[in-house]
């Protein structure tokens, strides 16, 4: 029986934000809805991006269907090159959405052999036992999509990230309706976003910000410098507007801005005045009055726009005293000493910085969808189990409890990625585990992936140091012509008096070795290691990475 069970196994986004990726398995078939990244955490030292463990798909390749996105977040998409390099399979998203994944799979060579489908609101299709309709919803960036999924043993619905607004820039609405008939008709499994379940209330509308961000043009007497995240389509189409209102010019500055922004009018999110844009080299033609600059780098990013702009680093953004620097963003955690390091260069500037600091009015929304949308999405569906999604573990406690308490759902199951959950008509149960966690990548040339001994590795660097033992062996003779040299990198506690009696240890050591030992390079090499770690860590209780290093002459 358990053959005729739907599987749901999360790969990503379930005991952490980010790295969103969700397996539904039904016999020898299997749907990926979205393959999303995180950012490293500063303990992951060196590491530029986390990526899902996808050896469950890698194992199973010959029954992944495809890979479906729900939007164009990184944190959604970003993990597809990777996830596209081990599996050649075709990849659904709307419009905006595959608009950024050309971008992205261009740059990582994959675009000629992936095969991009688009997928629209309203317009169901099929891939293998499932039978998908995108729904559309609304969040912070647009074109997204909620999955109602038609399995044969029900309908799962997987809400994406979303909030309820009802009136966005766009004037593309959230779906209410669509949701309303499927609860209708009867929905197995909610999976939904768990992000904002601590937030109270609802999630207000993107336009909410307009009235603020309104008085701050007025009153702003120089440049004014707008920064919101390069995906924030209405929250860039907004400050165009009031740029234009306000007899303001506008420069766009930094990649992923200018991308962005070409991309929204491509597709005709952004309606751009004529004459409104100017190319950034001529921001000095214009009085400073006249001026805004749409520029990237809201969370303090080392190489970013804004950051270079903080230090007098950028060739066309330059920041004079009485300009305006607003940030109609929020603090994403963890980005906290970089977003304040670059506040304050541009407060050295004179500049005022306007940020989301709890002030009256509000400069930034959030895309997520507060409690009470959580409940009204719930009641709506009136699903017969409820999986909260998208989240560290007590958001989805959290969430699992807010729907309990509804009383609407026959149960709320908890899982965590590499959770296999089995799901008929009558029963959903956990029944095992698969390999499921994070992949470190170094986004070099070669997007190398970093295993957990190199992490290791860096951290203990980091911590105790290095210490190299250097042995000079005559190749003719095999013997050793002097006593050690010790070089110490990091290393604290390396006085003179402790590297000499470190070096006579290294000595004893070759003293009491065979002239076999000797001849055999690995060997001796960690005969010294082991003696010599047991010295320092028994004098300096450090453990410094120790690597002898034979020199032959």
């Amino acid at each position: 029986m358990a053959h005729d069970n739907l599987k749901i196994i999360p790969l990503g986004g379930l005991g952490e934000f980010g790295m969103n990726c969700m397996a539904l398995r039904w016999k020898d078939d299997i749907l990926v809805i979205d393959a999303g990244l995180m950012f490293p955490e500063s303990e992951l030292l060196g590491v530029d991006i986390v990526v899902p463990d996808i050896s469950y798909l890698v194992e199973n390749r010959r029954m992944v269907r495809g890979i479906v996105l729900t939007h164009g977040h990184e944190d959604h998409i970003g993990g597809l090159p990777w996830i596209l390099s081990e599996l050649n399979v075709p990849v659904y998203g709307t419009e905006f959405t595959l608009a950024y994944v050309e971008g992205k799979l261009e740059e990582h060579k994959l675009l000629d052999d992936t095969e991009l489908i688009e997928i629209a609101p309203g317009s169901k299709f099929t891939i293998g036992p499932f039978t998908v309709e995108p729904i559309r919803v609304t969040h912070s960036l647009v074109d997204c999509v909620a999955l109602a999924i038609e399995t044969p043993v029900g309908v799962v619905v997987h809400t994406g990230d979303f909030k309820v607004d009802l009136s966005p820039p766009d004037g593309k609405a959230f779906d209410l309706h669509k949701f309303a008939e499927y609860g209708k008709r009867g929905v197995l499994a909610l999976l939904q976003d768990s992000t904002n379940v601590d937030r109270p209330g609802y999630t207000p509308s993107e336009w909410s910000v307009k009235p603020r961000l309104d008085e701050i043009f007025s009153r702003t007497k120089k440049k004014l410098f707008f920064s919101c995240f390069s995906s924030s389509i209405y929250r860039m189409g907004i400050a165009l507007d009031l740029a234009h209102q306000h007899g303001r010019k506008v420069a766009i500055i930094g990649r992923s801005m200018v991308e962005s922004s070409e991309i929204a009018q491509d597709l005709g999110y952004i309606n751009i005045s004529p004459g409104l844009i100017i190319n950034p080299g001529q921001i000095g033609d214009h009085a400073p009055e006249n001026v805004m600059v749409l520029i990237s780098g809201t969370q303090g990013e080392p190489m970013s726009a804004l950051s270079r702009a903080a230090v007098d680093n950028h060739k066309h953004a330059r920041i004079s005293p009485g300009d305006t620097v607003l940030l109609s963003s929020r603090v994403i955690p963890g980005n906290e000493k970089s977003i304040y390091r670059v506040i304050d260069h541009l407060c050295r500037r004179d500049a005022q910085v306007i940020f989301d600091d709890g002030a009256s009015g509000l400069i930034h929304v959030s895309g997520h969808a507060s409690q009470e949308e959580q409940r009204l999405m719930i009641n709506l569906l009136r699903p017969k189990f409820f999986i909260p999604v998208h989240g560290d573990y007590r958001h989805l406690k959290k969430h699992a409890e807010l729907a309990k308490s509804m009383g609407v759902v026959d149960a709320a199951i908890l899982i965590e990625d590499g959770d296999v959950l089995e799901v008929n008509a009558n029963e959903a149960r956990k029944t095992g585990k698969v390999t499921a966690g994070r992949v470190c990548i170094d986004s070099g040339s070669s997007a190398d992936v970093v295993a957990d001994i190199v992490i290791r590795d860096r951290r203990h660097l980091s911590e105790d140091g290095i210490v190299l033992p250097i042995l000079t062996i005559n190749k003719l003779s095999g013997k050793v012509e002097r006593l050690p040299e010790l070089v110490t990198r990091g290393f604290v506690g390396a006085d003179p008096a402790m590297l000499e009696e470190a070096r006579k240890v290294v000595g004893l050591t070759l003293e009491n070795s065979s002239a076999e030992e000797k001849a055999d390079y690995g060997v001796i090499k960690e005969k010294i290691r082991i003696d010599l770690k047991r010295y320092i860590q028994k004098n300096t209780s450090r453990r410094p990475l120790i690597m002898p290093v034979i020199l032959e002459i």
